[in-house]
């Protein structure tokens, strides 16, 4: 760990934040030379933090000792010019043992996923959080999307807490309720915009004053991300419509065709651009061919 606690938290209030699809060979098996140069290429773009086997990293789809590699790997390659967030979840126990091999490879924090499929009451969410925070001493960034989506009461208690919590990540695109947690828990916290494909309510994220998203398509169009955020952060609401108009709308609309395409078309784009990553894991499937041309003219688009 390079950054500490009100680093991190920093480094996640502004700029745009980047989430590395993981790269697989052609037998689906984690490609390691392949993820360095992806990182190496990342980091040479202006971000503020690397977040690596996130959601669009599929962290659902690794195994243990991949996460282990994948968090080493990065560490070592982003060598202390960003924060390394890494992420945890699924259980108290495997949460905890995700934060920890993050802490124990160098990572400066977790970004802690919801727990595994069953419905869950608000001290129940609290207790789970708050377990794996004790578990590392290194900063801990809250998702709150699915079946973890705690209440501003809840967030509040948390941060309470634990000293180590330092965001919250909203993946529920509800801007009332995102309103209500920024309103009753300040700025103890950084706040971030983590629904998929977050640039499509990006204006409505900074009118509530969340700064910064992360961002899925840099992975294969980083110009126009960086483009767009700029545009979003300076009021150039010509540029925002236009891009949007363009790009982002009929992304979204190509993203829709299947569950799970947040990611697969992710990857579909790292093809495009020659900077291929492998075919998703299942349950995850590849965008067919159709898909795949329309993505191509979007990725033309973005070259304008």
């Amino acid at each position: 760990m390079k950054f500490q606690h009100q680093d991190v938290k920093q480094a996640i209030s502004e700029g745009l934040l980047s989430f590395p699809v993981t790269d697989f060979d052609a037998n689906g098996r984690f490609d390691a030379e392949s993820y360095r140069q992806r990182l190496e290429w990342f980091i040479s773009h202006e971000i503020s933090a690397v977040f690596v086997a996130g959601g669009t990293g599929e962290f659902f789809n690794l195994s243990v000792d991949e996460f282990r590699e994948i968090v080493r790997l990065a560490v070592k390659i982003v060598d202390g010019k960003l924060p390394v967030i890494a992420s945890a979840g699924l259980s108290v126990e495997a949460g905890s043992q995700y934060a920890r091999i993050a802490e124990e490879e160098g990572a400066d924090g977790i970004l802690l996923m919801p727990p595994y499929l069953t419905e869950c009451p608000q001290d129940g969410l609290v207790s789970y959080a708050r377990q794996i925070c004790e578990a590392t001493s290194i900063s801990v960034i809250y998702y709150n999307r699915g079946n973890g989506v705690m209440t501003p009461n809840s967030v509040n208690r948390l941060a309470e807490a634990c000293p180590n919590l330092v965001g919250l990540k909203d993946g529920k695109g509800d801007m009332q309720a995102l309103n209500r947690i920024i309103k009753t828990v300040g700025d103890r916290l950084a706040y971030v915009g983590g629904v998929p494909t977050a640039e499509i309510i990006a204006e409505a994220y900074l009118a509530v004053g969340v700064n910064t998203y992360s961002s899925a398509v840099f992975n294969f169009v980083p110009d126009m991300a960086v483009t767009f955020y700029k545009a979003l952060r300076a009021g150039d609401s010509e540029t925002v419509r236009r891009i949007s108009r363009e790009f982002f709308l009929p992304f979204v609309a190509l993203r829709d065709h299947k569950a799970g395409y947040a990611v697969s078309l992710i990857k579909a784009g790292t093809e495009i651009i020659g900077r291929p990553s492998g075919n998703v894991r299942a349950p995850l499937e590849m965008p067919n061919d159709a898909e795949i041309r329309a993505l191509k003219e979007l990725v033309e688009v973005a070259k304008r």
